[in-house]
């Protein structure tokens, strides 16, 4: 689980992935702006497909991140209101980019095949490079040089002709974990106004901050208009210091998350921050620390670690 970079990620064979980004382009719809949350299968014990679905709109979840294709699961959102936010593996994407022909068959067999699910975007690759730095101070914030040269910049430049958004996961949890003196009231949107002051701005939480990072650094490569979805944000339940990994602050950050991202950042106050939860249920089967197992808003019983409201 990257901690900040982007869900489009760059395989070494730049012109033809960003092909099979233009062509999955014509075919999504990307209006409005709701709460999402990340259903990630790697569980023993979880419900069935039809199951999680319908656990979905029982809480007024509108949108699902999965992260690649799975029939099942698409079946069970055919003709429902959740809108679809659909991953390539990684593994996957030399071969998808390796000519228009397996890109056009991607596209076929994983979209078109779907049409009544509603694909808000496609997700191609996954935490493939951490490519930029958090400082205290977000206009400060900046990509590493080598690696715009790489791939961030002709990125940037396709999604700026397509005005097409950037993915970031973003995790203020992960941060305080690399970094104790932040303070746990400013990571769960807890603090006093004016915590961090970044003069003319003034931050209250660390979410916003790391955000405002990331427009700053985008500001810096020509990016300054693109728009920002977060896929991925969360707080584990367990696994690590039991004073961060708990229930309780699980609770606040992902409640107050919910709520925050109405609102916008202090660097751009009026635009509402798109964002998907990490997710729907615990992932025993993960590699990684402990952490990365403990994400879950629900148990494989379906019922809610804790209650989260999603009106």
């Amino acid at each position: 689980m990257a901690k900040f970079f982007s869900a489009i990620s760059i395989s070494p064979l730049m012109a033809s992935a960003l092909l099979l980004l233009g062509l999955l382009m014509a075919t999504l719809d990307t209006t409005g702006a709701q709460i999402g949350v990340c259903y990630g299968m790697l569980g023993g014990d979880l419900p069935s497909k039809p199951d999680v679905i319908a656990l979905y709109k029982q809480n007024n979840i509108k949108r699902m991140r999965l992260y690649f294709p799975d029939g099942e699961a698409q079946e069970a959102l055919r003709g429902s209101d959740i809108e679809l936010m659909l991953g390539i593996l990684n593994p996957d994407l030399q071969r998808i980019a390796s000519s228009p022909a397996e890109a056009d068959r991607w596209v076929q067999e994983n979209v078109k095949k779907f049409g009544d699910v509603k694909f808000r975007y496609i997700a191609v690759g996954n935490e493939e490079r951490h490519c930029w730095s958090w400082p205290w101070r977000p206009n400060q914030g900046s990509f590493r040089q080598d690696y715009r040269q790489i791939f961030l910049d002709p990125v940037i430049n396709f999604l700026n002709e397509n005005q097409a958004p950037l993915l970031v996961n973003l995790y203020p949890y992960f941060a305080i974990e690399g970094d104790r003196q932040i303070p746990l009231e400013y990571a769960l949107f807890k603090a006093a106004p004016d915590t961090v002051s970044d003069p003319p701005l003034n931050y209250q939480n660390l979410f916003s901050a790391q955000l405002d990072t990331f427009y700053a650094a985008l500001e810096k490569a020509n990016g300054g208009s693109l728009e920002i979805v977060i896929s991925e944000s969360g707080w584990p339940t367990a696994g690590g210091d039991g004073a961060l990994t708990n229930v309780e602050n699980a609770k606040t950050y992902n409640n107050n998350l919910i709520q925050h991202v109405k609102k916008g950042t202090p660097k751009k106050p009026d635009r509402p921050i798109e964002t998907y939860i990490f997710a729907m249920f615990d992932e025993g089967n993960k590699d990684g620390p402990e952490t990365e197992r403990h994400f879950g808003l629900f148990s494989p019983n379906k019922n809610p670690k804790y209650p989260v409201d999603f009106n």
